[in-house]
């Protein structure tokens, strides 16, 4: 394995319970891309102790124009990270190539709203995630049986595209308020450009997804409203696709980004930990 660590740090983190501080340690590292000379920034948060620990790929979604795209830095968002290290996982956040630290030629663009390519733009970026996956497998604090897949809006579709290969190691894939084409449509507040396109792509790789998936939404989600969202979940199931669709009640002012909010896991942190159970990873 090739690792480079770029730096180390030690910080603080609010657990489970608000009044229970812990320890948790940063390494900043780059992961190669097997047949490049390119590399993806990443970082790798661990829980207190030696491990091995199950291992949850967090991963980021796509701001709609390249000067967002390059502002996404390492995308450590301490919410959702502090909420999965205090579970007792691992966190790795690989930033994808066109974006913030890795920077590099974008190649998941959708193309036009009008014809989108929505299955092999995720494709694309699953290939990203295909390389955390198989760096992330040899890490010696890291236990490569246990691996949960994250994802964010563009981030939760190439969860399930990363899926759709049956990586080994990987036992379950949650999908936060996942969907491409947002931004784009002149339609109604929650509809995206072309979403039947998008339900085929979901289809395309449910057959092929061999573990259960989250889905999390909320119902004031302007990006994917919550009609979108039941239809795309058909298309999956109806494919093969095994999982729980949940739409939790409206969150703030825009629910779409319900995962990164202060305090949002206060409302996604019940669906989350029933889901991790269910799927077998014992919860701290």
């Amino acid at each position: 394995m090739s690792l480079r660590i770029i730096a180390f740090s030690l910080v603080a983190l609010i657990g489970l319970n608000a009044c229970q501080t812990v320890e948790h340690r940063n390494q900043t590292i780059a992961i190669p891309i097997a047949g490049t000379t390119e590399e993806l920034a990443a970082t790798v948060v661990y829980p207190p102790g030696t491990g091995p620990f199950p291992l949850a790929i967090l991963n980021h979604g796509t701001p709609a124009s390249r000067a967002k795209r390059a502002e996404l830095g390492y995308w450590l968002k301490p919410v959702p990270i502090d909420a999965l290290v205090a579970r007792g996982f691992a966190v790795l956040v690989p930033i994808r190539r066109g974006f913030g630290a890795t920077g590099g030629e974008y190649r998941a663009g959708i193309g036009s709203c009008s014809d989108p390519e929505f299955y092999l733009s995720s494709l694309n970026a699953s290939e990203d995630i295909a390389a955390a996956i198989s760096y992330a497998s040899q890490l010696p604090s890291v236990d490569a049986s246990r691996i949960l897949l994250l994802g964010h809006s563009a981030g939760g579709i190439a969860s399930m595209a990363a899926a759709s290969a049956a990586p080994a190691g990987v036992k379950a894939v949650v999908n936060f308020s996942g969907g491409r084409g947002s931004g784009r449509s002149s339609s109604a507040v929650g509809v995206p450009c072309y979403p039947e396109r998008m339900a085929e792509a979901i289809g395309s790789y449910a057959a092929t997804i061999k573990v259960p998936v989250l889905w999390y939404y909320v119902e004031n989600d302007t990006f994917f409203g919550p009609a979108v969202v039941r239809s795309w979940y058909e298309a999956f199931t109806r494919s093969g696709g095994t999982g729980t669709l949940v739409i939790d009640p409206a969150y703030g002012n825009e629910g779409h980004y319900v995962l990164m909010a202060q305090g949002g896991d206060k409302q996604w942190g019940p669906a989350l930990d029933a889901f991790l159970v269910q799927v077998g990873f014992p919860l701290n």
